[in-house]
């Protein structure tokens, strides 16, 4: 083709007609499987794109999520930059923007979102770094905006029947899969550092070591605590050992606080972080990875559904998997 494929070329190729078309575009629960692959394959083979402009006059429908930029705390604030990355494609693939915002606290974030929102800037949000007493997504939920978390609702006593879906990575699974694998390397006295409690995340990564360490029959124990920070990291394992406590292994929930324990015990006692960063690789830190294009692409579908518009399509969740990448 010498232009741009059009709705009409995609209705010819497909022999179906240019309403059928747009049904596929934004309504393809309502269009027969058979006629909505026709029509996929003829968009496809076309490179028909949707006039994006024209498609948000049509819905009134800004084509566009909202995401909060948070402050890079540690070194794994690179996490959320995958993530982004992550987002930004499958958001483009259903042919929705990003419009990230800064904040300097969760009140702030509140503020921000309702400027969007009587804006008309967004149709949704995508929420991360969930935590105890949240309060975003009651306000979301009041005022009947679409969103999804990035994070579970901690605090919930069901957290699998939320009245809004979420994504999450299984933290727990992770450092479960990381002790294991430590005790049968002839490990017995496998440490913990973590965050101090309740911390969603950080509670659920120290149960995961707990586990393991029941698993085996080894004793279990408390394991220390610290902010997110490498030097508090290092002082914390530091003071525990000038205190007695003897580790041959450690696992911790990031990487930030698994790079001060390095520098508190050398390399010569395993090291397990947790996110996978640039710098628990190029100091050859084993870590936990977590799958963010699978956590981005299941956060979009959980929002729009099948379709091309943002929805509460979903009131379901999915918790992923994680793998531990070994080093050393």
């Amino acid at each position: 083709m010498t232009h741009p494929a059009t709705v009409a070329d995609v209705a010819l190729a497909a022999g179906v007609s240019r309403q059928t078309v747009s049904n596929v575009l934004n309504r393809p629960e309502v269009v027969r499987p058979e006629t909505l692959s026709r029509v996929q394959a003829a968009i496809q083979g076309l490179g028909y794109r949707p006039h994006a402009s024209a498609r948000r006059l049509r819905t009134r429908q800004s084509s566009t999520l909202g995401v909060r930029l948070e402050p890079v705390h540690g070194i794994s604030g690179a996490v959320l930059d995958r993530f982004l990355h992550a987002l930004v494609e499958s958001a483009d693939e259903r042919g929705m923007r990003i419009l990230l915002f800064t904040a300097s606290d969760v009140d702030d974030e509140l503020t921000h979102m309702e400027r969007l929102v009587e804006g008309s800037d967004v149709d949704g949000f995508v929420l991360t770094s969930t935590f105890h007493g949240d309060p975003r997504a009651a306000w979301l939920g009041d005022r009947d905006i679409p969103f999804v978390t990035f994070g579970r609702p901690w605090g919930l006593p069901d957290m699998d029947a939320a009245p809004h879906p979420w994504v999450d990575v299984d933290g727990r699974s992770g450092l479960r899969e990381a002790t294991d694998h430590l005790v049968a390397q002839g490990h017995r006295r496998v440490g913990f550092l973590g965050w101090p409690s309740p911390s969603g995340q950080g509670d659920e990564r120290r149960r995961g070591w707990q586990d393991g360490l029941r698993a085996a029959g080894l004793p279990d124990a408390a394991g220390l605590t610290c902010e997110d920070d490498v030097a508090a990291a290092t002082r914390t394992v530091a003071s525990a050992i000038d205190g007695g406590a003897g580790f041959d292994a450690l696992v911790c929930a990031s990487d930030t606080l698994a790079l001060g324990a390095r520098f508190a015990l050398g390399s010569g006692v395993p090291v397990v972080g947790y996110d996978d960063t640039p710098v628990a690789e190029a100091l050859g830190i084993s870590s936990v990875e977590q799958p963010l294009v699978e956590v981005a692409s299941a956060a979009v579908e959980l929002l729009m559904g099948t379709g091309r518009s943002v929805l509460p399509a979903s009131t379901g969740h999915r918790l992923l998997a994680p793998r531990v990448v070994w080093r050393g």
